[in-house]
């Protein structure tokens, strides 16, 4: 890519970007825990299209493993002495290095990635050497977190989108099964796959896939089942929309066993289990797949957390997509801020006339109600209360504003705002994808 060649080395700029960010972090009091410590340093200083249905191949070996005891969670976030959704010192120390990449590496290549249907693998490494992937693992487990906060994942899922949602979809669906896993695994799961998430040299790419092909899908009425055999499940049924379906080394479905919807880890390579290519209109640079399930059979201990847990799941990808729909809305409109002050009609800028400015106010007051919805449902379940009619209220805002905010862009852009060689045609894309997709991020 040429935008990535004409820059600075991904090294130099990891190299740089862990400069700044251990200097702000020294001070910080997670920084005094040794394992976050020690994780932190590590990950700053480390610096062919089928479209056909194939059987999906096996990547690497995750060797089966017997924890001991219980299963280790991350910490439940320490409440705050008053309602506040201004982000801690910590919080908006991982934002700016979400920001800083968002800025210098995501933008600049979601043009060429979204055309080729491909996410660099420079970016992958950078977002996996940063430990963005690793917000939802304790330090315990090789993560970075010393708390489970869905408002932190929220602000990273939100400024990586600023920058390309569909390279946002596609880094951090590696992260949403890494958080999967340290949340509702027990400690042999968490001891069998976590391990290789932490490794910075060669984390693997990973996916969590709920949507299926039909119409107004409900991830709880799943027409995927897996009906039990023995010590063995076994999976017949469809995933749509599946980001990085190819090149994925683990999946996390979505299934109903025993009339109950539940999660289940399947590898690929697993005989019954093929894949065929999936495109969308939006989020391209994830480059979605379709997996069919044809008398898939898996360990019956692969079964992932409970019925609760999977509820648990849905509402928290909801609510990162609608985060995600914040950050590509925030893009938007400091496209068209700076545009209908550049551009003149009739011998002046046409931000001065009345339509116009009203329009530019609607995108900026319908993100601004959106992002204070995401934010108070975030905070809700770091204080460990319901959150279910606030994420309802992301969802139908993301579904109802993000592609309404992104046609009004087009209007105002005129017709650079439908040509590929301004950013709104893809982020206009983007938007409608957030109201609809179910599963693959996870807050």
């Amino acid at each position: 890519m040429s935008d990535l060649q004409s820059k600075p080395t991904l090294a130099d700029r990891g190299q740089a970007l862990g400069l700044r960010l251990i200097t702000r972090a020294g001070g910080l009091e997670s920084m005094k825990n040794p394992g976050v410590r020690r994780a932190v340093e590590r990950v700053l200083y480390n610096g062919a299209k089928q479209g056909f249905k194939a059987q999906t191949v096996a990547g690497r070996a995750f060797a089966k493993q017997s924890g001991k005891g219980d299963p280790t969670r991350p910490a439940p976030t320490k409440p705050r002495r008053e309602f506040d959704l201004t982000p801690s010192e910590d919080q908006a120390m991982i934002q700016q290095v979400a920001r800083e990449l968002a800025d210098e590496l995501l933008r600049p290549a979601g043009s060429t990635a979204d055309a080729e249907r491909t996410t660099p693998k420079e970016l992958r490494a950078q977002a996996g050497e940063l430990g963005l992937t690793l917000i939802g693992v304790p330090a315990e487990l090789g993560g970075v977190a010393e708390e489970r906060s869905a408002v932190t994942a929220a602000l990273v899922i939100e400024e990586l989108s600023r920058g390309d949602m569909g390279l946002a979809v596609s880094l951090m669906a590696t992260g949403a099964v890494a958080t999967a896993l340290a949340s509702y695994g027990d400690a042999s799961q968490q001891a069998t796959y976590l391990p290789a998430f932490s490794d910075e040299k060669n984390p693997p790419v990973a996916a969590l896939a709920l949507m299926e092909p039909q119409p107004l899908f409900d991830p709880f009425a799943l027409q995927t089942t897996a009906r039990t055999e023995g010590d063995s499940l076994v999976i017949d049924g469809v995933k749509a929309l599946v980001p990085n379906a190819d090149t994925a080394e683990l999946f996390v479905i979505s299934a109903k066993v025993d009339g109950e919807s539940r999660l289940v880890i399947v590898e690929p390579g697993t005989e019954g289990l093929t894949l065929e290519e999936d495109p969308g209109m939006g989020v391209r640079a994830a480059r979605t797949g379709r997996l069919t399930f044809t008398g898939v059979k898996v360990p019956k201990a692969n079964l992932l957390g409970t019925a609760d847990d999977h509820r648990d799941a849905v509402r928290r990808a909801r609510l990162a997509w609608a985060a995600a729909a914040v950050g590509t809305a925030q893009a938007v409109l400091d496209q068209v801020t700076d545009y209908v002050k550049e551009r003149k009609a009739f011998g002046e800028p046409i931000g001065y006339r009345q339509a116009v400015a009203f329009t530019v106010s609607d995108i900026a007051i319908e993100l601004e109600g959106l992002r204070l919805v995401v934010w108070r449902a975030a905070s809700l379940l770091d204080a460990g209360k319901d959150a279910s009619a606030q994420i309802a209220h992301a969802r139908h805002l993301a579904a109802a504003y993000g592609s309404q905010i992104g046609s009004h862009a087009v209007q105002l852009l005129g017709g650079h705002g439908f040509v590929k060689e301004f950013d709104n045609e893809r982020w206009y894309r983007d938007l409608r994808a957030t109201g609809v997709l179910e599963g693959a991020l996870l807050v």
